[in-house]
């Protein structure tokens, strides 16, 4: 089999991908995201932001491991900070007319999105989180760009930038098993303040200062 570098979202041990961090163990190496942990810090972003939060509305792809690790990790860290997380798991684009409608009915007070499904049909949540005046949290700072309200993550540029090194000395003859995964260094808080305004609402001045890119 040919050497795979990976950059992935999901617990790369947990979901069987590799043996271990330190020693990958097999023809895959590359670079996480500590998604299942990021998780829990954006909810923590959101309570800091709107601190009468109590209730969250969570979207994930349900039939991925992955991605169900990440719901266990905000719903664990929601008990915490005393919040409830609305789980509303989808599976396919269809799933998310029935997830508006379940917020609808049984309204939160902000949305953390996460997984690539939702990506893919970011234009709804948008769309969605607009006409309902609720906050968002995304996972990347295109999505803020694209007209969401804020984003937490890895700074992708560090990310590709390791992932390709780790190619590098694949390419001059590194074994993969023997390269650690690697996980993120550096994360970007990003807030667009126009789509905060929009909304209603106003940055408290901490989340500014706290913020690495307010978009105006």
């Amino acid at each position: 089999m040919y050497p795979v570098v990976v950059i992935t979202g999901a617990d790369p041990v947990a979901t069987g991908l590799i043996d271990s961090l330190a020693r990958p163990g097999g023809t895959v190496t590359g670079i996480g995201e500590v998604a299942a942990e990021l998780s829990a810090k954006r909810l923590e972003v959101l309570k800091d932001t709107f601190p009468s939060l109590r209730k969250v509305a969570m979207f994930w792809n349900a039939d991925d491991l992955g991605m169900t690790l990440r719901y266990r990790s905000a719903e664990a860290s929601a008990r915490t900070l005393g919040v409830e997380v609305q789980p509303l798991g989808v599976r396919e684009p269809d799933d998310f007319a029935a997830a508006f409608a379940a917020m609808v009915r049984d309204r939160p007070d902000a949305i953390l999105v996460t997984d690539a499904l939702t990506a893919l049909n970011r234009k709804r949540v948008f769309e969605f989180a607009a006409q309902q005046k609720l906050p968002a949290i995304y996972e990347y700072a295109f999505l803020v760009r694209d007209g969401g309200l804020m984003s937490y993550g890895p700074d992708m540029g560090e990310v590709y930038d390791r992932a390709s090194d780790l190619a590098a000395r694949i390419l001059r003859g590194a074994s993969p098993a023997d390269l650690p995964f690697e996980q993120p260094t550096h994360f970007r808080l990003v807030i667009d303040k126009r789509t905060m305004e929009t909304l209603g609402f106003t940055i408290p001045p901490a989340m500014t200062t706290r913020a690495d890119e307010v978009i105006d």
